[in-house]
């Protein structure tokens, strides 16, 4: 699942972003309206957390953008107003849930993973699967032929992005652009290790094809 966080309090923006990576997301992070629609525009993402208090162009602005041009991604709005008219207000503009300040993160943890299993028009919510490989991107379960897979968040986000690939070959540079998305080792060896940890839990006969040169596919 991809994530944008819209968030002017920078301190609260990073914890959020860390956290959330943590859990295996991939996470983005802006800080002002103008912003968020600039990066809507050229990227695909399944949940947006929205603060309605934005300066300049406010958060309910960009949702009534969102919901003006039918945009996919399910909307959190988080606001320091916390009434019940502040809540109902909120999802008027289109929000699809309301979280008001301050919050506790393991609840803002639950809201976005429910939002993620409402089955919106994202095709990053459905079930993946490919030569007996199964993933749930959003409960972040794996199997082969049934069996279950015990994967770290960079394990299931490389296997996200082969099952996505449909037999397709995937770079190296094309995995670390999607999966590492926070500022740890963005190196093609790191990428190789995990390709190769992912490739002994899915167990024999291998279903990661490498493409010498070129990159891995799903086959």
């Amino acid at each position: 699942m991809r994530i944008l966080i819209v968030e002017d309090e920078r301190d609260l923006a990073d914890t959020l972003t860390t956290g959330l990576r943590g859990e295996g997301f991939a996470v983005d992070a802006v800080g002002d309206g103008a912003a968020a629609l600039t990066f809507l525009g050229e990227h695909d993402i399944d949940v947006v957390i929205l603060d309605r208090d934005l300066p300049e162009l406010s958060g309910d602005a960009v949702c009534r953008a969102l919901a003006a041009i039918d945009y996919p991604a399910r909307v959190l709005m988080l606001t320091a107003a916390g009434t019940l008219s502040d809540r109902v207000a909120g999802l008027e503009l289109g929000a699809d849930d309301y979280l008001p300040k301050p919050f506790a993160y393991l609840e803002l943890l639950a809201r976005i993973r429910a939002l993620g299993r409402r089955g919106g028009t994202s095709p990053r919510a459905m079930i993946l699967e490919h030569v007996g490989v199964r993933l749930d991107p959003v409960r972040r379960l794996a199997e082969r032929d049934g069996r279950p897979l015990r994967l770290t968040p960079k394990e299931l986000g490389v296997l996200q992005v082969l099952l996505e690939s449909a037999g397709g070959v995937v770079t190296p540079r094309e995995l670390l652009d999607l999966v590492w998305t926070d500022d740890g080792d963005r190196s093609r060896g790191v990428v190789k290790v995990v390709v190769h940890a992912l490739r002994r839990k899915l167990g024999e006969p291998s279903v990661i094809i490498t493409e010498p040169g070129f990159g891995y596919r799903m086959g």
